[in-house]
This record gives structure tokens, sequence and C-alpha cells, in this order.
């Protein structure tokens, strides 16, 4: 089976899992998702995540807080699809709930979150919201 977005599938399979509340999801690898990953690793939203390039498949550990035991990730909403591209510059970057969640950016310099794009000056491919 073949898929034609990957990012959907891929935000689909972590909103699924922390719905169910699973330790971590398992998700096709790819340069996408793993660098969709990296940000998630860096602005706090996953644990951890590991490549398996023999299985290819990336495990990413959620992160919940202790005390609730609820999800750190409330939503992910894919913006950019196939059939509708979203390309926004430098200055028209959106913020998600007034800043409380972030957008996921595909900038020629990568993969990044909207902050960073501000700082660096740069718009791209608008992929997601995370909140």
């Amino acid at each position: 089976m073949t898929l034609s977005d990957t990012v959907a599938d891929f935000l689909t399979r972590i909103r699924n899992a922390k719905d169910a509340k699973h330790k971590y999801v398992d998700v096709n690898l790819s340069k996408m998702n793993q660098s969709i990953v990296q940000v998630l690793k860096s602005k706090g939203y996953v644990l951890n995540f590991i490549s398996n390039e023999k299985r290819r498949a990336i495990r990413i550990f959620l992160k919940y807080d202790r005390k609730s035991r609820q999800s750190v990730i409330s939503g992910l909403k894919r913006v950019s699809k196939p059939g509708i591209r979203r390309y926004v510059s430098c200055k028209k970057i959106p913020k998600v709930l007034s800043g409380l969640g972030m957008a996921i950016l595909s900038t020629p310099s990568g993969v990044i979150d909207g902050e960073k794009a501000k700082e660096v000056g740069t718009g791209g491919e608008l992929l997601c919201f995370v909140w």
C-alpha cells in the first residue's frame, strides 16, 4: 500500500496513539517524518525517538503529564495537503493558540518551527500545527 500523504499518516498515528494513551507509536521512516519528530522533541512535545533503518520505522515515545496522565500534545492539524499546498512568508507565519502551540514549516533551510523561521527570516510550506 502506497501512501499519498505520509505527513498526514504520521500525524494521524500520533493522534490515535495519544488518544489511546500508548507509551510509544511506530511510524514510517522518511526524511520528512524524521525532521518533524526532531522539531517535536526539541520543543518538548515528545520524550524521545529511535530510528530503525532495518524495519524502516521510527519509534516515537510520547510525553505525558505525571499526575493527570494527560498527553502533552493536545492536538495536531495538517495544513498543507497534496491537493492544496499552503506557502507562507516569514511575516505571515501564524501563531497557534496565541503562542501556546507551534507551526511546523518546510523551508529551504530544512524543517523548522515557526518561531525559528521568523528568526531566520525565511518562509516555506506550512506543514502542520501542534498544540
